[in-house]
């Protein structure tokens, strides 16, 4: 691996909700990193394998280190730019628990509602594991805007921060699907969408070769 060289491995933007998450975390950090997409098969991908430790992606190879898994990339991230956690001690730790939170939980909502940035399907996916976790999503949002929101638009303020961007790809999912959410919930999930790096994720999305397109994700029933 060359030192000099930063490259970001990444499944396709359409539906790779965890690359999501880490191209957010080193776009924000300033990385400059070369992006190569793999295109996801609805499986294991074989040539995910091929690259990545883990078999998966994100990946990150970034001047000697090579790091995996979305949550391990951002933190990895949130050391070149420490403004990727919120600075005071309370907040930054709320930050760091609805992360991982979101980290290793909402099986159901994954499930149910699978990411695909470029299509709609309104009031799909609900079943009772899939409204428990959106209940659980959106007192987290409310309780985040509420405690250290602030008139910023984010869950932590007007910045951006590592939470969001675990968040981000939730934000995604009910947008296609439309779930029924208060209107506090839609004005953030509207302020992440208008977020400059979450267009550009949605329009290369957008632009990705029909070929790259799974079935089973285009066609939810």
């Amino acid at each position: 691996m060359d030192q000099a060289h930063a490259v970001l491995y990444m499944g396709s933007r359409r539906y790779s909700s965890w690359s999501l998450r880490g191209w957010l975390a080193v776009r924000c950090a300033g990385i400059s990193a070369e992006e190569r997409v793999i295109p996801l098969s609805g499986g294991h991908t074989a040539a995910v394998r091929a690259v990545s430790p883990s078999g998966f992606v994100p990946y990150l190879e970034h001047d000697g280190a090579q790091v995996w898994d979305s949550l391990a990339i951002l933190e990895y991230c949130a050391e070149i730019a420490p403004g990727l956690w919120p600075g005071e001690r309370v907040a930054r730790a709320y930050a760091r628990a609805i992360s991982a939170e979101m980290h290793s939980g909402f099986r159901d909502l994954r499930i149910a509602m699978p990411m695909n940035c470029c299509r709609s399907f309104p009031g799909r996916g609900i079943t009772p594991g899939s409204a428990a976790d959106i209940e659980r999503i959106v007192a987290i949002w409310l309780e985040a805007r509420g405690r250290f929101g602030g008139a910023g638009p984010y869950l932590f303020g007007a910045t951006l921060t590592g939470a969001d961007i675990m968040f981000a790809p939730v934000v995604a999912r009910f947008l296609t699907y439309e779930p029924a959410l208060p209107a506090a919930a839609r004005a953030y999930m509207a302020a992440v969408r208008l977020h400059p790096l979450v267009a550009a994720w949605y329009e290369g999305a957008a632009a990705e070769p029909e070929s790259w397109m799974i079935d089973k994700y285009e066609a939810m029933t």
